[in-house]
């Protein structure tokens, strides 16, 4: 792709609205918390103060809007306590311009780094160097400082407190990621009746996985029935695919075939049913036809062997499913095992984990972490220089804007120049037009917030009009002149956003040339999870298996990061190396293919305690082995070699294993690993 393609791209990207579900009253929270910090610390301490409150109050709620599964006053404290800690320690240095630039340079280049925690942990990092900027200006002396500072955290406090208070669809977020998971599971029983063979996105069983972990507190408030659905979920797909599969027994056409049609569509009644119950906390609604069709004696009949046993095993999950999702109320979980999430306390030494892992050359995350430190300063620097006054907002906006990945930098670079524009120019005439004192300034400030709250999921550009807007009037409320706050605000976000362009473009961190090695990885996973299923048939541990659970999690955790890292390179000015779009596409099935093949053979693992087939034990280490050397020839950009699976699989030829599925899933497997080498080879450079 062209760099004048990719810039209309990201532009026209950063300018859209989309249409999201709105959270008016998670707004009208948010600037309730607002108005009364701004109003309590306007009546006893004045507007400087105000304006420092109000920061804190704001940046905390935006804290609890973030797409994250702790929760939400945790998330409001974190964030009040982090700016107040980052106000304070700035305005300490404020007074020496080398000193604060050196801290400006470390507390930008650490908040880069904390993306490497994940998306909610780098915006309140950057979030709070760019709040530091204006809020160590307010301040007079060390005292004042630390009493801005104490402000500042109240805010975090006040909208920590209302959330505790006033919960907005408690547990809604879990509620939403088990019910989506419920109802991914329930479209793939649908387009298996057309298609045996249809393919399953895992990212809903993924989230599904992530909201489902829960710290101490929250595991013993949390309703049952978000307890134990998702893992049957996860148990009821390859039993839905081995089921619709050909290759597990069924004609493709026929009486058997026309029964297991029926019991599919039964199957995505059953779950749509359940999905609804958790998503709105009601009873099951089950329809009479989709019981009458998992309850008819004659399956049996109908269906033997194999499919049979799907069947059968079909209709005690869905059972377990519905008994699951049914309401009980918020009361203690008794039974089973919750998975941990670690308290902030014990996420430290996590976080430096990951944070050591990316201290090399070729992270995205290091690689963001020094451009956007480095145009912090240069931006305060030339602020500092030009006859502007309020110099911090170049480097502000600069902080806001840059991202990892180049689309989210050029995009909200080119949304926030533009909201900025829309939001100054209207309250500019609100301004001139109303002349608001100070307690009407602070109220309009608030209703923006709430503007802000609301439009936040539509789009960049929807909530930089409102915050924009938001902070004319805020200033106003502090006594700044709008004309002047115009003009520096318009040309100094424009710097801001030009510099983080440029930084992007000059020290680049581009996903196009690590394609290859993304997919090396998946191959590599769902090699390993392969080998860990066909060593199940050799050493017998039954269907629940925890070695090939966690195999199918890394798989599924390599896929998704294929397929990021896909999207990602989609809108690079960059040519592609090694791999054309045929070659994607094609790869993407072949590897696709292997793990429905590997998921299949999952779903007929004999029990704990049944016969070993000894013959597995070697396709399990042929597959290890085949896969693992594939994924080493592919990232050096050699030619993958099968020869080991190759000799195993033709060994059978003539006395095949006992068993209806092994042999043939193990020649399933080599075609597509056959399907992908061929992608590979016939891929050239090309341009995207």
């Amino acid at each position: 792709m062209s760099w004048l393609r990719a810039l209309k791209g990201t532009a026209r990207s950063g300018l859209t609205v989309e249409r999201k579900r709105l959270e008016p009253v998670g707004a009208a929270r948010g600037a309730l918390g607002l108005a009364l910090v701004v109003g309590v610390s306007l009546a006893l301490f004045g507007p400087a103060v105000a304006v420092s409150s109000a920061f804190g109050a704001f940046q905390a709620a935006i804290a609890t809007f973030q797409r994250s599964w702790r929760p939400r006053p945790t998330l409001a404290l974190a964030s009040g306590a982090s700016l107040a800690v980052s106000t304070f320690i700035g305005y300490l240095t404020a007074a020496h311009d080398g000193l604060f630039l050196a801290l400006l340079l470390l507390w930008t280049f650490l908040s880069g780094l904390a993306w490497a925690a994940g998306p909610t942990a780098g915006l309140i990092a950057s979030s709070n160097v760019a709040m530091m900027l204006v809020t160590v200006t307010l301040p007079t002396s060390v005292a004042t400082a630390a009493g801005h500072a104490a402000v500042i955290f109240a805010g975090g406090l006040v909208q920590a407190a209302l959330v505790a208070l006033f919960p907005v669809r408690r547990w809604g977020a879990q509620r939403d990621a088990l019910a989506d998971a419920l109802a991914a599971e329930a479209d793939y029983a649908r387009r298996l009746r057309h298609d045996p063979v249809a393919p399953f996105d895992p990212v809903p069983l993924m989230t599904a996985r992530n909201a489902a972990a829960v710290t101490p507190r929250q595991a013993r408030r949390r309703p049952p029935e978000l307890h134990g659905s998702r893992g049957l979920a996860e148990r009821i797909r390859p039993v839905l695919a081995s089921l619709a599969d050909p290759a597990g027994g069924v004609p493709g056409e026929g009486p058997q075939r026309a029964r297991v049609r029926e019991l599919l569509d039964a199957a995505a009644a059953v779950l749509d049913a359940a999905a609804h119950a958790v998503r709105h906390g009601e009873p099951v609604a089950l329809p009479a036809p989709a019981l009458d069709a998992l309850r008819t004696p004659d399956t049996g009949s109908v269906l033997t062997g194999p499919p049979r046993r799907a069947a059968t095993r079909l209709a005690a999950l869905l059972g377990d499913v519905l008994e699951t999702a049914e309401p009980h109320g918020e009361t203690p979980i008794r039974t089973g095992v919750s998975r941990s999430r670690p308290t902030l306390l014990r996420l430290a030494p996590i976080v430096l984990a990951q944070v050591r892992a990316e201290l090399r050359h070729e992270s995205p995350v290091l690689r963001h972490a020094i451009r956007v430190s480095v145009v912090t300063a240069a931006g305060y620097l030339l602020g500092t220089v030009l006859p502007f006054g309020h110099g911090y907002w170049a480097p502000m906006a600069s902080v806001m804007v840059m991202r990892p990945d180049f689309s989210q930098t050029y995009a909200r670079s080119v949304a926030r120049f533009g909201g900025t524009l829309v939001g100054v120019g209207l309250a500019t005439a609100v301004v001139r037009s109303a002349h608001p004192g100070t307690y009407l300034s602070a109220g309009l400030a608030v209703l923006c917030a709430f503007g802000m709250y609301l439009l936040m999921r539509t789009g960049y550009a929807a909530s930089q009009v409102c915050v924009s807007a938001y902070v004319v009037f805020l200033l106003g409320t502090a006594g700044e002149g709008v004309d002047q706050t115009v003009r520096e605000r318009v040309l100094l976000t424009l710097l801001g956003g030009l510099l983080a362009m440029l930084a992007y473009a000059v020290y680049p961190a581009w996903e196009t040339p690590r394609l290859r090695g993304r997919l090396a990885d998946w191959l590599e996973a769902i090699g390993r999870y392969a080998s860990v299923v066909a060593a199940g048939y050799a050493d017998p541990a039954g269907p629940a298996d925890p070695e090939v659970r966690e195999a199918l999690l890394r798989t599924r955790a390599a896929r998704v990061a294929w397929q990021e890292a896909l999207e990602r390179a989609a809108h690079e000015p960059v040519r592609h190396r090694g791999l054309s779009h045929a070659a994607v596409e094609q790869a993407e099935h072949a590897l696709g293919e292997f793990g429905r093949v590997a998921m299949l053979m999952e779903a007929h693992l004999p029990d704990r305690g049944a016969a070993p087939l000894p013959h597995a034990a070697a396709l399990a280490e042929a597959l290890r082995r085949s896969t693992e050397r594939g994924a080493k020839e592919l990232r050096e950009r050699g030619e993958p070699d099968w020869a080991e699976l190759r000799e195993t699989a033709d060994a059978w030829s003539g006395e095949p294993p006992d068993h209806f599925l092994l042999h043939k899933g193990a020649v399933l497997l080599l075609e597509s690993l056959d399907e992908l080498a061929t992608a590979l080879s016939e891929s050239t450079p090309s341009r995207r």
